[in-house]
């Protein structure tokens, strides 16, 4: 007989009611299997175009800024949605969701990963495909893709 063994799930968070749906199962599993949840947050770098005629801006401190106020989200997040029993590890990292998702999977030997499908959709999901989608392909464990307002099978 085969025994399921989750000891770290990744649940990326962007704070939106989707990614908090998501979170709902990533802390079912991980109060079920008695695993670690690694909570990501990823801050999207600042690209200005080259024109700076509105003055000189400072895109480090933007981004530190942003970084910031993200860690107090998820820290605030953190404290309110995961029960105490569960260990939860908040992550912050700067870059592109999708690869950012897949490389924090790989270095931290995450057995799972928790995602909520959604975004873009039409013309621009045509063109640059979903977060959602990349990590499925890419991803170094199985993924759990969490579809808002389809069947349901974590009931609160």
């Amino acid at each position: 007989m085969s025994v399921v063994s989750l000891k770290k799930i990744l649940v990326p968070q962007d704070f939106s009611e989707y990614s908090l749906h998501a979170m709902k199962y990533a802390v079912t599993f991980a109060e079920l299997f008695k695993s670690e949840l690694l909570i990501l947050h990823i801050v999207e770098p600042i690209v200005y175009p080259a024109d700076f005629s509105f003055g000189q801006v400072s895109i480090p401190a933007m981004e530190e800024e942003i970084r910031k106020h993200s860690e107090e989200q998820l820290n605030e997040l953190v404290q309110k949605e995961i029960p105490p029993t569960v260990k939860a590890t908040p992550l912050i990292r700067v870059g592109k969701p999708f690869i950012e998702i897949v490389e924090v999977a790989k270095t931290e030997s995450a057995d799972l990963i928790v995602i909520s499908s959604h975004g873009r959709t039409g013309m621009d999901h045509v063109l640059f495909g979903s977060t959602a989608d990349k990590v499925v392909r890419k991803a170094p464990c199985p993924v759990l893709t969490i579809r808002p307002h389809e069947h349901e099978f974590v009931v609160p």
